[in-house]
């Protein structure tokens, strides 16, 4: 791709990764869902594949995905595709929950530091079931049943909230889930189950109650905007000096952003269901970001927003607070002109006033859009490569970028 190109125009969000995963692990427990806005990306594939192997039909129609599971599904899961993605354990909660058993192996996903899922096992060894380590995989076993649970998460861990959730749904009696997960996409997941007869409240708090019912029925549900995705494209839009109306997403998912876009001298305008940004000739610094659990700024977004301060006038800090080693992408921005100093979970980012293309290697699915984002701004052309991991949770961003006026294109490489 070729920098120094405004971007401008319209473009609408793709639904989101985040929340259409864990949907799509608790559609298990109906016997037919259909789930509009779910976006084309390599780990709704694997999900959708992992269902196809548990032995239900999967249906594709645009951006809807049906699932049909109506029979009893497998319950065990084969090792390469649990490697495909980290978020194939929440699979865990749904088959336990359906089948009374459950044997998987350790999930994958991007190498971001230990994200241990002790908090998933825990939760559900609280709800009834048995859990043997078995030579790297999992034995689950809920031979009476699952029963209702009060649960406190020592950290607000969206995978296991989304697990000890999906599982309680059918279980006997009431679960309570304190210090849950409070991001967006929890809510979207109550939403698709409560539409499928689950009974689940959450409180002002956060704390989530679910009262166990007997069976779930057929349900459609549309899968909410990516507000990652929408916080990517309106740093894309900022870096290249550009204007972006971003529709379909929810301004209100992006309270810990649309900040930072302001002080980095954006103009901001919020509408119902759009946002409209306008950047300056030149980006000023980022005060201290710190990745927090939601509603704070989200670590998903930093890679994005530390490319787009490489290019600002002033020093900008990032603290990162929730995963170890998420500061590869630094190593590669630096290929191309950043100047990023490390330190631990510290990252100094001076701007610069221009950088150059340069052969990056995508090191994660964030880290590889934040190459994205730099070379918009770059002088000359930057080859991306590895793109397998933005192809994860991004559905067509190169055409997305194009159609806002990047001089973009995917090539095969021999």
């Amino acid at each position: 791709m070729n920098g120094l190109r405004r971007l401008e125009g319209t473009l609408r969000v793709q639904g989101s990764k985040n929340a259409a995963l864990p949907i799509l692990a608790a559609a298990l427990l109906t016997p037919k869902s259909t789930i509009h806005n779910c976006p084309d990306l390599s780990d709704v594939a694997a999900a959708i594949h992992i269902l196809e192997d548990l032995g239900c039909r999967c249906c594709r129609e645009g951006s809807s995905v049906t699932v049909t599971a109506d029979s009893c599904p497998q319950s065990f899961i084969a090792d390469s595709l649990m490697r495909e993605m980290r978020s194939s354990v929440v699979f865990l909660g749904a088959m336990v929950a359906r089948c009374g058993k459950a044997r998987i192996s350790f999930p994958g996903g991007c190498e971001l530091g230990p994200r241990p899922i002790d908090m998933h096992l825990s939760g559900l060894q609280k709800m009834g079931v048995f859990i043997r380590d078995d030579g790297g995989y999992l034995d689950c076993r809920a031979e009476n049943g699952l029963h209702g649970a009060r649960i406190a998460l020592p950290f607000p861990s969206v995978g296991a909230t989304e697990n000890i959730m999906i599982a309680a749904c059918t279980a006997k009696g009431t679960t309570e889930i304190h210090n849950a997960a409070r991001e967006p996409e929890i809510g979207g997941l109550a939403d698709f189950l409560n539409a499928a007869g689950a009974r689940i409240r959450i409180a002002p708090d956060g704390t989530v109650f679910i009262e166990g019912v007997k069976q779930l029925h057929e349900c459609e549900y549309t899968v909410i905007a990516d507000r990652i995705a929408a916080a990517t494209y309106l740093c894309a839009a900022a870096v290249s000096g550009g204007r972006l109306l971003l529709t379909g997403a929810d301004p209100g998912h992006l309270t810990a952003c649309i900040p930072l876009y302001e002080q980095a001298g954006c103009t901001v305008h919020i509408r119902e269901d759009a946002i409209e940004l306008q950047a300056p000739k030149r980006l000023g610094a980022l005060p201290i970001v710190r990745t927090m659990p939601y509603p704070g700024f989200p670590t998903d977004a930093q890679a994005p927003f530390m490319a787009m301060s490489s290019l600002a006038a002033g020093t900008s800090v990032f603290v990162e607070n929730i995963f170890e080693n998420r500061y590869k992408h630094a190593g590669e921005l630096a290929r191309m002109g950043a100047d990023i100093k490390l330190e631990g979970r510290v990252a100094v980012v001076e701007g610069t006033e221009r950088l150059h293309g340069a052969s990056v290697n995508c090191t994660d699915l964030r880290g590889g859009a934040a190459l994205v984002v730099a070379a918009l701004a770059a002088e000359g052309e930057t080859v991306v490569r590895e793109i397998r991991h933005i192809e994860r949770g991004y559905e067509a961003l190169e055409k997305n970028l194009s159609l806002l006026g990047a001089d973009i294109r995917r090539v095969a490489e021999d």
